[in-house]
Parts: C-alpha cells; structure tokens; sequence
C-alpha cells in the first residue's frame, strides 16, 4: 500500500513525487500483474497534473487492465474526481 499523504502531503501536487511512485512502485506493479493500493486518507486535495504523472504511463502502456491492478483507496470527492477525468481521458486517448 502506497500512503499518499506521507510521499505528498495533504495537498498532492508535487509531479516529481507522483514521477517517482510511477516508476519505481505502480509500473513495476503492474509489470508483474501484482495490484498495488494507492491510499488517498488525509488528501483532501491533488491535482490533474500529479494524478496525470501518477497514472496516466500505466494506463497508456496497459489501457484498462491497469485498472484492474490499481485500487483507489479512500479518495476525497476532489481527488476521485480528478482520478476520474484523467483515466477518462487517458483511455479516450488510446482510441484515437
């Protein structure tokens, strides 16, 4: 499990940060079909671009199936809402 909080703060904004989760623990994750939970409790708050840096590789290179491997946990309506918009257009994106 991956606390959000404790990498990013309570405001998740920090691209470098979400880069980071990215390579070394989500795509690695997903590589190897294991599910990793990403722990939102105590962010109230992220942005586009850090769910954008956070996600958006895995699901270009894995399309839906990373959805499969990646569980949401416990997301403020801010934060599931932006989690929404980016898997959104990331999977609108593999259409094209």
């Amino acid at each position: 499990m991956v606390n959000i909080r404790e990498l990013a703060g309570t405001f998740a904004e920090d691209k470098d940060v979400a880069r980071r989760l990215r390579t070394d623990q989500i795509l690695p994750s997903i590589k190897d079909g294991r599910k990793i939970t990403l722990n939102f409790a105590g962010v109230p708050v992220a942005t586009q671009s850090f769910i954008h840096a956070l996600i958006s590789e895995a699901l270009r290179l894995e399309g839906a199936r990373a959805l499969e491997l990646i569980e949401f946990k416990s997301c403020a309506p801010a934060v599931q809402s932006v989690v929404l918009t980016v898997v959104e257009y990331s999977l609108e994106a593999l259409k094209t």
